[in-house]
């Protein structure tokens, strides 16, 4: 598990919004709430974590995009971002302005 946290940590990068809007499109796009750490999201998924990504998802610590927040994002497209790539899904966590 170790391994793959530390491949996973390599593939965590910056994002501006306009490049994950391809991704929103497609309704990849699944956002990671502060108060979880992205590496960790992404090890759960890669493992099948049902448990750990079930409770995430009942409160609300890991959702698709609100429209609310899509609005948002859309209106202003220099909002920055940690992405992830987790085959088939890319998390997405807001940086602080």
């Amino acid at each position: 598990m170790q391994d793959l946290k530390a491949e996973l940590a390599q593939s965590v990068d910056e994002a501006a919004w306009d490049w994950l809007v391809p991704h929103a499109k497609q309704d990849v796009v699944i956002v990671v709430t502060q108060e979880l750490d992205i590496l960790d999201v992404g090890v759960a998924i890669a493992n099948d974590d049902t448990l750990s990504v079930q409770s995430w998802i009942s409160n609300q610590q890991l959702h698709k995009p609100f429209p609310n927040q899509l609005a948002d994002w859309n209106s202003d497209q220099s909002k920055r971002f940690q992405a992830l790539i987790v085959q088939p899904y890319v998390l997405v966590q807001e940086l602080a302005a």
